[in-house]
């Protein structure tokens, strides 16, 4: 007999998320324009796409700044503070905004056709707070000010100040040496001491606490002070703490060595200067300013209030546009530019395929022999010159030519590691020299024991100097007026010290006559 089988009806309910879409999360007056902005930063990104590889690169593998690897993040919590009162903002496109955006490119470009690769990172980075400015409106930006003013840290920025960190660390170093007791002597950056003889080297400037606090300490001042004077004084803070610091931490390696000895000494260091002696300077830091913070946590990111109330923004609002003509005016400015760099960055002097060193009245080409190699560098030059001269009275020099049909990332003169000084070997900058014919003087020693001097030139066009940043100038008039012009670097350098070295330099340069056109007939355009 069969049995009745039970059937059992299960019913299926499809589930409904219970949370909407992003895009529903985002006030209905924002998607627009926040779709507007993604686009745009999305061609800026692209356009200065070579730019950005060359920053993230250095933040990852330069330790001088590897701090910058949390600005982006900090970026983006200072705009998730600000969420609630910006929801309750309406952005407005607003033309003007691509003046600004117009600026941010202007600066890219010159970088990007004269090989100043700060100028041209500036330039990239200031792209999209000027975007945001343009696209967002003036009184979002307002609200938005300190995140996009905090993403000029993004720029890696420093190394030009490595001589002059160096030479102010080496002095208060001598300083508090002597005032320990220790008997000690300094030579730009070498000091000599009982024990031994210390050297305050480009690793050891402070360079990289110097960069990182002050990027510190502008989020702390923000975060922190609402009083504009307490800020200020924080920022001065922020740059003096460090650099007293790292002179006293440089002097502490040289009284540890007096009593434990140099191998002691240089363990210790290694080990302290790091973040530990990040982590205590920045103790130190915000300890002493702890008591002036005059900022609640619990007050809000910006003032809603005040922004909304703000009179001078209303005026600045009538220049509003359509968000899609403002896009398309970005647009228009990126190809524009980029057609401009790319047009300019092909123009490349003529240079002969041989040149040699000419020969010059009462001196006469010599082999060269050093008592410790030394040879400029500068791998980038199209064209290059080394050769040794000596006069009837005994008197000797090196002298290094180098020709550049172009200046750009790579080829260019008076880079920061180009130079008199060559990386990776044993010389070392000792002090700035008296300047010959206005030329740019260093005084360079190498193992401790061999001095020399260089004086260093370069010539653009007419023009003959030892200003870089004049040199930079120049090369970004000719290529933006599509005009090819030639640049060299002259370095003439003696062994020796003082008047010797000085004497051998000074009457060489009076031997060829004007340098200037001296260097251009090598080249045959004189």
């Amino acid at each position: 007999m069969a049995k009745p089988v039970r059937t059992f009806a299960m019913r299926l309910e499809v589930m409904q998320p219970t949370s909407a879409p992003i895009t529903e999360s985002i006030a209905p007056q924002w998607q627009g324009p926040l779709l507007q902005l993604a686009l745009a930063w999305a061609a800026l990104l692209a356009l200065c796409a070579g730019d950005w590889a060359a920053m993230v690169g250095h933040w990852w593998s330069n330790s001088t700044y590897n701090h910058i690897l949390l600005v982006p993040p900090i970026i983006a919590w200072l705009v998730w503070q600000r969420l609630p009162e910006l929801a309750r903002l309406t952005p407005r496109a607003w033309w003007p905004g691509l003046l600004a955006l117009g600026a941010a490119l202007l600066v890219w470009l010159l970088g990007n056709i004269s090989g100043l690769a700060t100028a041209s990172q500036l330039g990239a980075v200031a792209m999209l707070p000027a975007s945001v400015l343009a696209l967002l409106g003036p009184r979002v930006a307002y609200a938005l000010l300190f995140p996009l003013f905090y993403s000029a840290f993004l720029v890696p920025f420093g190394d030009e100040l490595v001589p002059a960190l160096q030479t102010i660390t080496a002095d208060i170093t001598i300083a508090l040496t002597h005032a320990s007791g220790i008997p000690a002597e300094i030579e730009g950056v070498f000091i000599d001491t009982p024990v031994g003889l210390f050297e305050v080297a480009e690793a050891c400037s402070g360079v990289k606490f110097l960069v990182a606090m002050v990027a510190l300490g502008a989020l702390v001042a923000n975060q922190c002070f609402q009083s504009v004077w307490r800020r200020a004084a924080f920022m001065v803070a922020s740059v003096v703490v460090p650099i007293l610091a790292n002179g006293v931490r440089a002097w502490g390696t040289i009284y540890i060595a007096q009593f434990q000895g140099i191998e002691f000494a240089a363990g210790f260091d290694h080990i302290f200067y790091g973040w530990i002696f990040f982590a205590v300077v920045m103790g130190i830091l915000i300890g002493a300013g702890w008591r002036f913070f005059d900022r609640s946590m619990d007050d809000p990111a910006i003032d809603l209030s005040d922004i909304e109330g703000a009179r001078w923004i209303a005026p600045l609002e009538r220049f509003s546009a359509a968000g899609s003509t403002v896009l398309a005016g970005i647009g228009i400015l990126a190809v524009a530019m980029a057609a401009w760099a790319g047009a300019a960055r092909a123009l490349e002097a003529d240079l002969p395929q041989a040149i040699a060193l000419p020969q010059v009245a009462g001196w006469e080409q010599v082999p060269t022999e050093q008592a410790w190699a030394w040879r400029p560098h500068a791998p980038g030059a199209d064209r290059r010159l080394f050769g040794t001269y000596r006069s009837a009275s005994g008197q000797q020099v090196d002298v290094f030519l180098a020709y550049y049909g172009a200046q750009e990332e790579g080829r260019e003169a008076g880079a920061y590691g180009e130079g008199a000084q060559p990386p990776g070997t044993e010389w070392r900058w000792l002090g700035e020299a008296p300047a010959i014919d206005g030329g740019k003087g260093d005084w360079l020693q190498a193992v401790g024991i061999h001095p020399r001097l260089a004086m260093t030139w370069y010539r653009h066009g007419d023009w003959m100097g030892s200003s870089r940043l004049e040199l930079k100038a120049l090369t970004m008039r000719d290529r933006l007026l599509f005009t090819a012009r030639p640049t060299a670097t002259l370095i003439v350098s003696a062994e020796g010290e003082g008047a010797q070295a000085e004497a051998a330099v000074a009457d060489f340069l009076a031997a060829i006559g004007p340098s200037g056109k001296w260097m251009d007939r090598i080249v045959g355009l004189d």
